[in-house]
């Protein structure tokens, strides 16, 4: 029912009436707590495709230590400069990596 310009927003039987006199900040307040219930939702599928990424870009990637390097073999042990697909998968993880960490600041904060 909306009388005298109120305007009623409903959602998983909640019901918020706005007045005609409410403000944008109490409107924007309130459509940012639907969000953050939607977004508390869909997290934990978003940490385990971040975690699986994560785990295949750290698998891709290749090893500097290999074997060699155990033994004094020094042709393993030298720096290089990534290039091409390296460098791609490298920045990729990195990129992943701090995904990830921010959702997991984000489950533990709006839990």
């Amino acid at each position: 029912m909306v009388l005298r310009g109120d305007v009623i927003l409903t959602w998983e039987g909640m019901s918020f009436s706005l007045g005609y006199y409410m403000t944008c900040v109490r409107i924007e307040a309130v459509l940012a707590y639907f969000y953050m219930q939607i977004l508390v939702q869909y997290l934990p599928y978003i940490q385990i495709v971040l975690s699986v990424l994560l785990a295949a870009g750290v698998l891709v990637q290749q090893s500097a230590a290999g074997l060699g390097g155990a033994f004094g073999d020094n042709f393993s042990s030298g720096f290089h400069t990534r290039r091409g697909f390296e460098k791609t998968a490298f920045n990729g993880t990195i990129i992943i990596a701090i995904l990830f960490v921010i959702s997991a600041v984000a489950s533990f904060m709006l839990k």
